[in-house]
């Protein structure tokens, strides 16, 4: 059995190991995914957004974009034992080949402090000539997500969030994990329209609400 890291993937190493079904999604089907922000909520956003305007962001190091404009966001989507998290490892072995590395970020639930399987996985694409491509390397995060959510609750289909960050723009994906246990499971995904993280930072928390609410309604009923 191959173990694969995260930023070995590729499109060619995707496809030798699932079936990859892309699908298109109108961008309105994504408006409908949203939760209304608080007054506090929307009250931090615009500090966030206050610390961004008239920045070089296209050439702010990684990790400082990360602190100033990603990561807030992603913890004003917090509730209950939903946490922000960063540096995530994550492991799994699915029947034909093995998935390790570390996610940028997730959404993940807490018990006693301790992170369980994540629901929404973060990339923050990284720089350079040979930087593994963030799409690519995400798909290998969020199957990775799934096969963890799955050996906690093993369902047919495993539905799993994640999203890829280059500079400040912001692109959501949500996947379908099915015949996890077979030797080429099935993964399906869809792709939401391409947010700016300054205009469109309201949409974005909106979104991230909408996914961490469902997840607690499917683990409040689970």
């Amino acid at each position: 059995m191959d173990t694969y890291t995260f930023s070995q993937l590729s499109e060619e190493t995707i496809r030798t190991l699932v079936t990859l079904n892309e699908k298109y999604i109108a961008p309105e089907a994504w408006e409908k995914m949203q939760i209304v922000l608080t007054t506090e909520e929307g009250r931090r956003l615009e500090d966030i957004k206050s610390t961004l305007y008239r920045r070089y962001l296209v050439v702010m190091n990684e990790t400082t974009l990360w602190a100033r404009a990603i990561y807030p966001m992603l913890v004003l989507a917090e509730q209950g034992h939903i946490q922000a998290w960063s540096s995530v490892p994550l492991k799994a072995t699915y029947s034909m080949f093995a998935l390790e590395g570390e996610a940028d970020g997730a959404l993940a639930p807490t018990i006693g402090g301790r992170i369980q399987p994540p629901y929404l996985i973060v990339n923050e694409a990284k720089r350079g000539i040979h930087a593994p491509d963030p799409q690519f390397q995400l798909y290998g995060e969020m199957l990775a997500a799934a096969w963890l959510n799955w050996e906690k609750a093993p369902n047919p289909e495993q539905e799993i969030f994640g999203c890829y960050t280059v500079n400040d723009s912001w692109v959501f994906v949500r996947g379908v994990v099915s015949d996890i246990e077979t030797d080429k499971p099935t993964f399906t995904l869809e792709f939401s329209p391409d947010y700016n993280g300054i205009w469109d930072a309201e949409q974005i928390v909106q979104l991230l609400k909408f996914i961490v609410a469902k997840h607690l309604k499917e683990l409040n009923h689970g």
